[in-house]
């Protein structure tokens, strides 16, 4: 079985694969090597990525080098399934290139968008060539309402609505209008842009809020909240074949 550990700045993703195959997932708010330790009693572990946007936890490091028969360490010198166009590879977050690889591996031999919505949402391109030629970053949906009320006086802190109205008639319904169409014309804009230059450009939707918009869209293709998971256990497969 394979041991994917995606660790960020407030808590710790784990997924377990076999065969290709996600077999269970967690989410970890205090994660340190006795985590680990617990899920080598639980899962017969013999292959292992860990991929951090944190300092390495040596420990943790350590651990995963002597239990595993072959154990990757994510980084920029790290071989990948894909071609990386991207002029800074060491400032690239290990969590878009995943995605990235993610959605190469379940549609090869296409053009694709990857959008990631989270505290950022993220645009990536990949090309038909399995080429990821780069993409955008602009704040997420919860970074918006944030930002709306820390930076004037008077508006509200809101959260994203169920349902939401196309012109608000109060100003809480406004600023709920405001940011989520906002984001939505922002994902349409991106994709029918991009499909004038590829035609046949398929689009996946990931992240926190990815079936939220997955239902307001009028565009995209795929909703799935593991694709990171998917990318770095390719990532991992690769390099354990090559």
């Amino acid at each position: 079985m394979n041991l994917i550990i995606e660790q960020g700045n407030s808590s710790a993703k784990v997924a377990i694969f076999a065969n290709g195959q996600l077999k269970s997932s967690f989410v970890f708010k205090h994660f340190d090597v006795s985590v680990v330790r617990s899920l080598f009693e639980e899962f017969d572990l013999d292959q292992g990525i860990y991929s951090t946007v944190v300092d390495v936890d040596p420990e943790i490091a350590s651990f995963l080098k002597g239990k595993l028969r072959f154990f990757l360490l994510l980084d920029e010198n790290v071989k990948l399934p894909v071609k990386v166009s991207y002029k800074t590879p060491q400032t690239l977050g290990k969590d878009r290139l995943a995605a990235v690889v993610g959605a190469n591996y379940l549609q090869p031999g296409m053009d694709l968008l990857v959008i990631d919505a989270g505290t950022a949402i993220t645009y990536e391109v990949i090309e038909a060539s399995g080429t990821f030629v780069g993409g955008n970053i602009s704040p997420g949906m919860s970074t918006r309402f944030k930002a709306l009320h820390a930076f004037t006086k008077k508006l509200p802190l809101l959260n994203e609505p169920e349902d939401v109205l196309f012109i608000g008639n109060d100003t809480e319904s406004a600023i709920q209008s405001g940011v989520v169409n906002g984001i939505i014309f922002e994902m349409d804009g991106y994709i029918d842009s991009l499909r004038i230059k590829y035609p046949s450009l398929l689009v996946f939707l990931t992240g926190g809020h990815s079936f939220y918009f997955a239902r307001k869209l009028k565009n995209a293709n795929f909703a799935d909240i593991n694709l990171v998971f998917t990318g770095l256990n390719r990532i991992l497969e690769y390099n354990v074949e090559n």
